[in-house]
């Protein structure tokens, strides 16, 4: 994933962008950057890998160089970004948020067509917003060279260009990530997450609209191209890696999150389900709140029977090698062991992806003295690798435990059937639910409904994403 803040105002607004970009920290793991304009120094532009420490520790100094009324910052999870790039349309700054599933074929095209070359990195792979800005360029206003982009882009694409006179913030066609504006008396912000400017003392003015496309100055908000109607937002934003205290489509993260566990352990108990346990827990951190509200329904007690130990690695950043990022993993695990040995624990988790680090964390409880360890997944199934969004690392769907195990039940055929296998009153379903249960040792587990998380997040399901869970477009 990843996430970008800019702000347009009368004063120099290095600071916010500096202060802003950095809350977005828990979007992305590997790069950061930040690009302001100022008439007098014109465009400045600085990148650093965030690998190995958080954003705010690399950019301190940079901040203190770097001046301007206009400036955009990027968090990411890929590429390098923002980058400078120079075309008809003048000097310009982009930064992108989301995939382009089609990008090898479309950067041929562009070779081929003598429209552009490309930096490569050492990866071999193209930046994201250098093809971007190769599409953009196609056409003689930044407004048409996005929607050219858009059309010819198989994915999702959201991002800010900084201009010599102004930002431009483009929302994706499916409005599957939010672009928020705040407002300030000097001037205006746009930001990924809500949160990130109400320190900064802005106030919200509004979200963009699917497909809108602005322009932001320090005196107002032009449109450029008029949104639409056509949501899909990702529901994900609030299951999982949405900050809690954000706010989508007038929707809070946290609020979600504990109705969420209210309406799982409304289910347990309408199917005779409740298991007899001594604690509700959530697997930090983004479990937590589901299982708040799972326990404050079911009436048992919330418990914490381990901690997080985050101080030197909290989860904005994590090595890169999966070793690594594994050991890593274990070491943050520290036990209460009061609260552990002899125990009947109910753990919330926000979903099971692989099921590598619940495995890892069952064994630990056990390993530590727990009598029975019960799961809760805040979410259905994940059936289908994302291909909206940059958020998965699975190179194959059947990485994941679900499909791995319909794959080996039914083979290939066993795709017709997900619809079942997500059920858990059909017989597809609890056998999933059986298999799964045996390979990550748990006492039970039970997912959260489509419907439940439907209800929970509160929008209609015609304006949210679930391809991950059913595979609907």
């Amino acid at each position: 994933m990843g996430g970008f803040f800019g702000a347009a105002s009368h004063n120099d607004c290095i600071s916010d962008v500096f202060f802003g970009t950095d809350y977005h920290s828990h979007l992305g793991t590997r790069r950061g950057g930040m690009t302001a304009y100022s008439p007098e120094r014109g465009f400045q532009r600085s990148i650093h890998s965030i690998e190995n420490s958080p954003f705010r520790t690399k950019f301190e100094k940079d901040v203190e160089d770097m001046e301007g009324n206009l400036c955009i910052g990027c968090i990411s999870d890929n590429d390098p970004q923002p980058i400078l790039l120079r075309s008809k349309l003048g000097l310009y700054a982009v930064c992108t948020v989301g995939i382009i599933n089609n990008a090898k074929e479309l950067t041929e095209e562009l070779i081929a067509a003598n429209a552009a070359s490309f930096e490569t990195m050492s990866s071999g792979n193209i930046n994201t917003s250098s093809i971007v800005g190769a599409l953009i360029s196609q056409k003689n206003t930044f407004e048409e060279g996005i929607k050219f982009a858009r059309e010819k882009i198989s994915g999702t694409v959201s991002l800010l260009i900084l201009t010599s006179d102004g930002i431009i913030a483009a929302r994706d066609r499916k409005g599957r990530l939010p672009i928020i504006i705040g407002r300030r008396n000097d001037g205006y912000c746009c930001s990924f997450e809500s949160f990130a400017f109400q320190k900064l003392d802005y106030e919200l003015y509004r979200e963009l609209l699917p497909g809108e496309i602005v322009k932001i100055t320090p005196d107002k908000i032009i449109t450029l191209s008029e949104g639409g109607s056509d949501l899909n937002i990702c529901t994900f934003l609030w299951t999982y890696y949405g900050y809690p205290n954000s706010v989508y489509e007038g929707v809070t993260v946290e609020t979600m999150r504990t109705r969420n566990g209210e309406i799982m352990a409304e289910a347990d108990i309408k199917n005779n389900t409740l298991p007899d346990v001594d604690y509700i827990c959530g697997v930090p951190d983004s479990g937590v709140p589901h299982a708040i509200g799972y326990a404050n329904r079911s009436g048992i007690p919330f418990a914490r029977p381990f901690i997080k130990y985050t101080p030197t690695w909290p989860r904005s950043f994590m090595p890169q090698n999966q070793s690594m990022r594994n050991k890593v993993a274990k070491m943050k695990l520290i036990p209460v062991h009061e609260l552990i040995e002899g125990k009947k624990l109910l753990f919330v988790d926000d979903s099971i992806v692989r099921g590598t680090q619940m495995r890892e964390t069952v064994e630990f409880l056990y390993a530590n003295g727990a009598k029975e360890v019960h799961m809760r997944s805040a979410c259905p199934p994940i059936m289908y690798g994302c291909k909206y969004l940059n958020f998965s690392r699975s190179t194959s769907e059947l990485d994941l435990i679900a499909r791995s195990i319909i794959n080996e039940f039914e083979g290939p055929e066993g795709v017709k059937y997900i619809g079942e296998y997500s059920d858990t009153n059909t017989e597809r379903g609890k056998r999933l639910r059986a298999e799964i249960c045996k390979r990550l040792k748990l006492t039970s587990l039970e997912f959260q409904s489509l419907e439940g998380t439907v209800k929970a997040v509160g929008i209609p399901e015609c304006k949210l994403c679930t391809y991950c869970w059913n595979g609907k477009e």
